[in-house]
């Protein structure tokens, strides 16, 4: 049933007037799967409930009892941040529908959404710890397991260092839990820790940051309302983050708005552009430069905005030059006539967004494309304006808050580094001596040195010791929440994984990993809650952060995982320094607001301080007080402030910092959600300003830029007296008049200079520039992988180096010719059924009837060349030798000379089926080959981000 929506927002009854008045149209999981014809699956059942809901029927026998509670949860998919409304009795979780008041999804689900209660119920589930012995999976206790693996990790960090063990963590854990890894991981003595995001965005954290300040989302999908041009690049909401392309289709409809897609794949989005601009993979750089080629040459950049903000602009002109309509199209394989169209159209419909997703991240110069993408937006003068920003589409519904929370290889919450100062930092958070956690790693210079990126942990394992900067290689491996085929080189992760002592699974689902290798011993499963099953808070994509709370209990064996992080750290001995301010009850399981509070008094550099867990539960519960497009609250007890308080929410919670609802925008104040760019690379370069010239937030008493807000700084001004006695003897604790403004344990420093109106971390210009990176300015490379030798004289890659702690190749892959074997580009992508590495969704039967064949998408032109028809089984190979097979789609979707293929798949490895190595009952219900088992080696040159976008394979009839 499809309904108008009236004022933005879905009509539909409430849970509350329809909990008694249901009829009977409910369907049960065997009828679904028995009547196959319902080939729209549960969206098809879904349909005929009040208002959109979806109920499953309770199994035979005793019915649940008790009065029906409304749980308030977020999806647990993608980065929207839909609001769940789940209907539980008796314990159960019988129905749901979509937050209506949600500013977010508005009432809205997509099929993912609409079936998260089977995540939580799945009979697919892990239900108790096992271990694979002998090859069989065998039912173990709790501590028993804790036990086992605890003693071999103890036993590897005595012979090995603890570097030996790596800690991979989860987009899939909540704020709370995604802390309590990271600090986990410090406690056990290593930097060995990560997660999807450097996989993922990785190459946009680094490039946007090194940009304007700070690395994430500038605006919000509800700000898109504003925007009178939208330009996607890589970015497929129509699939990868359905519910966002209601914001989309909104500016679109009601202020005419370009929709301008630029993807090699005619997606769903492209359907609906007004412009759609198909180019080569890997070749972004050119496309921006080929676009902004037009903007200069007709004098339509934002000169004023570029003068007061901007720095480094007549660098990135040099380079500009040489992306004449002639090199482009030769380069890109678009004509200048379109660009030229597209440039005058972003010019003419102004404020515009950018929207990019890994399709723009994920080359071996990821970080130039995302600082590509920056600079055309700092030319038109689209930062830091309401309709305009950089709205880059995060992919989990956590990775967000866990790049926050500090779940990476070189960081510590916050994005503090791993130096001295910010060890020390935390070590004031956490209440521990620095030397204490000092002798937790092997040396202060391991203390220092960034760990290995989860993109790499296989060579962490496989390569020789001597080329490792550590005492020996990667012996145990810990996937908590993480999908191994969402990773590339999946053939070396197979003999990666069997020359492990110990390979650890913390997850609902076995995933993957279970059965990938041919180990028979040394794997343990451990089933971790769904985040269903636990609460705490989540930040959407738009840095918006809200409270979760549980649904049911857990359910079979399974234990939150916090819960068994804390069993852990019991096992490990490092419990009661680790917990000294965090309740653990008598059944192992920290108290989530505490950890809150503690993040909150730690993370000043990005604002994670001003959302407490009482002010994040408010929103939740006034979700019907925020305006659908602003997100700010009109009226009642949260006036003024944005939905989620997004980060910056400066200060301490009682100083009522409303969040920042668009990064950069000085047309407010800084109390008031306002903001500058970043100061963040220093006061000059070569002689040249880089503070803003004559810019500032409204009511800054500093009319000019400014550097950030030190102690000393305060003093200079005559600002300190505005201190209190208690921020004033805090900040002669840390480091007297060096104390700056993200080290300062009481907000004082923040709050003082937000009172005189202006931003803590100083006013700067944007750099266009990056002076510290491999490529100063943006340039085009050529991916390793590429069919195109004749440009390689120009736009070659790096020289092979060592990143990372590992030696890493560029050069010597590139030098090879693989090209006349390998004649197809290879990229991927996602589709609408499934999410990430696809075992939770392939194990729902509502999603998994949806989408059972794995594929490939091939030109029709090269289909009819290699004899190879629609439907068809078919090997894609690629260039390393891994190999799939799956079913062939002969479709226009993808240019000549390109294929396609969704990366949510697995169970099939290489050819064979390996349903039967599942533990009985945890197999998903669909398998297929995964893509990244024909994915090839490529790394970013500043993150390590993998290349999934633009590698070589050719396809053959199986």
């Amino acid at each position: 049933m499809l309904r108008k929506k009236v004022r933005g927002v879905a009509k539909g009854p409430r849970l509350a007037s329809s909990i008694n008045d249901r009829g009977n149209a409910t369907i049960d999981r065997r009828t679904f799967l028995r009547n196959s014809g319902l080939t729209v699956g549960g969206l098809a059942a879904a349909a005929t409930t009040a208002g959109g809901r979806v109920e499953s029927a309770h199994a035979a026998g005793k019915q649940p009892e008790g009065n029906i509670e409304i749980k308030k949860s977020v999806c647990t998919h993608c980065s929207v941040g839909c609001t769940v409304m789940a209907e539980v009795q008796g314990g159960v979780w019988i129905g749901q529908e979509p937050g209506f008041d949600s500013p977010f999804n508005l009432g809205a689900h997509c099929a993912k959404g609409a079936s998260v209660r089977e995540h939580a119920h799945g009979e697919r589930r892990l239900k108790y710890p096992m271990k694979l012995v002998g090859g069989k999976w065998k039912k173990v206790p709790w501590e028993t397991a804790i036990n086992e693996i605890g003693d071999k990790m103890l036993e590897i960090r005595k012979q090995s260092g603890p570097d030996s063990v790596y800690w991979l963590g989860s987009a899939k854990h909540n704020n709370e839990q995604a802390y309590l890894f990271r600090k986990f991981a410090a406690f056990w003595g290593t930097n060995n820790v990560d997660h999807q995001a450097r996989i993922c965005h990785s190459t946009t954290v680094a490039g946007v940051a090194n940009t304007w300040g700070y690395g994430a989302m500038t605006n919000s999908y509800n700000d898109i309302h504003n925007s009178r041009s939208m330009i996607l690049i890589g970015s497929n909401p129509s699939e990868a983050h359905p519910v966002a392309l209601q914001h989309i289709l909104k500016a679109k409809e009601q202020n005419n708005a370009a929709l301008i897609v630029c993807d090699p794949r005619f997606t769903r989005t492209a359907a609906h552009a007004t412009e759609y601009v198909r180019f080569r993979p890997g070749t972004d750089v050119g496309l921006i430069w080929g676009i902004l080629w037009h903007i200069f040459e007709n004098g339509w950049e934002d000169k004023e905005y570029i003068r007061q903000r901007v720095w480094g602009m007549e660098q990135i002109r040099e380079e500009v030059k040489k992306w004449t309509p002639e090199e482009t199209e030769k380069v890109t394989g678009v004509p200048g006539s379109q660009l030229r169209r597209v440039a005058r159209t972003l010019a003419n419909n102004r404020p515009g967004t950018l929207v990019w997703c890994m399709g723009g991240t994920q080359h071996t110069n990821g970080n130039n494309n995302t600082r590509a993408y920056c600079v055309l937006q700092l030319a038109l003068g689209n930062i830091g304006v309401s309709g305009g920003g950089a709205n880059i589409f995060r992919g989990h519904d956590n990775v967000q808050g866990a790049t926050d929370l500090g779940v990476l290889c070189h960081t510590l919450p916050g994005y503090y580094g791993i130096k001295t100062g910010s060890w020390k930092h935390w070590s004031r958070v956490w209440d521990v001596d620095y030397d204490y956690l000092l002798g937790r790693f092997e040396s202060k210079v391991m203390m220092q040195k960034a760990g290995m990126p989860v993109s790499r942990w296989i060579d962490g394992v496989l390569e020789d010791k001597k080329n490792i900067d550590q005492t020996d290689n990667v012996r145990a491996m810990v996937f908590w929440g993480h999908a191994p085929n969402s990773q590339t080189r999946l053939p070396e992760m197979a003999k990666a994984m069997e020359k492990l002592d110990l390979l650890v699974v913390v997850d609902p689902y076995p995933t993957m990993s279970a059965v990938m290798s041919e180990k028979t011993d040394g794997i343990y499963l451990l089933p971790a809650a769904t985040q269903f099953e636990t609460y705490g808070s989540v930040t959407a994509s738009n840095r918006s952060i809200q409270w979760r709370e549980k649904v049911v209990e857990p359910l079979f064996e399974s234990l939150p995982d916090h819960t068994i992080m804390a069993k852990f750290a019991k096992k490990f001995g490092f419990d009661k320094e680790f917990f000294k301010h965090i309740k653990v009850n008598d059944k192992d399981e920290p108290l989530i607001e505490d950890i809150t509070r503690e993040f909150n008094r730690g993370m000043w550099t990005i604002g994670y301080t001003g959302q407490s867990p009482e002010r994040l539960k408010a929103h939740m519960a006034h979700q019907h007080h925020f305006d659908k497009t602003t997100l700010q609250a009109k009226g009642g007890p949260l006036d003024g402030e944005y939905y989620g308080m997004p980060w910056p929410s400066w200060g301490t919670p009682e100083m009522k910092h409303p969040g920042t609802p668009n990064l950069y925008d000085p047309s407010k104040p800084v109390a008031e959600g306002g903001l500058c760019f970043r100061a963040r690379f220093g006061v000059e370069r070569n002689g040249q300003n880089l503070l803003a010239e004559g810019s500032y937030p409204v009511g800054s008493e500093i009319k000019d830029g400014y550097p950030e807000f030190t102690m000393a700084m305060l003093k200079k001004l005559g600002w300190d007296t505005d201190l209190t006695d208690k921020e004033r003897e805090a900040i002669e604790k840390v480091a007297g008049d060096k104390t700056n403004w993200k080290t300062d344990l009481s907000g004082g420093i923040q709050r003082v200079a937000i009172k005189h109106g202006c931003a803590p971390f100083g006013n700067a210009k944007a750099r266009t520039v990056v002076w510290n990176f491999p490529d100063p300015v943006p340039t085009h490379r050529e991916p390793l992988y590429t069919p195109r030798r004749d440009l390689l004289d120009k736009y070659s890659t790096y020289s092979d180096r060592k990143m990372y702690r590992l030696p890493t190749r560029y050069a010597s892959i590139q030098k090879q010719d693989f090209s006349k074997d390998y004649p197809l580009i290879l990229t991927s992508g996602r589709l609408v059924e499934y999410e990430g590495g696809g075992d939770e969704s392939r194990s729902n039967p509502w999603l998994a009837e949806l989408q059972q064949n794995m594929f490939v998408e091939i030109n029709t032109v090269d289909a009819n060349d290699l004899n190879i028809k629609d439907g068809e089984m078919v090997w894609v190979e690629g260039p390393e030798k891994g190999k799939v097979k799956v079913m062939a789609m002969v479709t226009e979707r993808v240019g000549k000379g390109v294929a396609f293929m969704p990366f949510h798949f697995g169970g099939h490895f290489q050819g064979v089926d390996q349903r039967d190595k599942y533990p009985k009952g945890a197999d998903p219900y669909v398998l297929g080959e995964a893509s990244n088992t024909a994915q090839t080696y490529g790394y970013d040159s500043v993150t390590n981000m993998q290349e999934t976008k633009a590698t070589l394979c050719k396809i053959s009839r199986a």
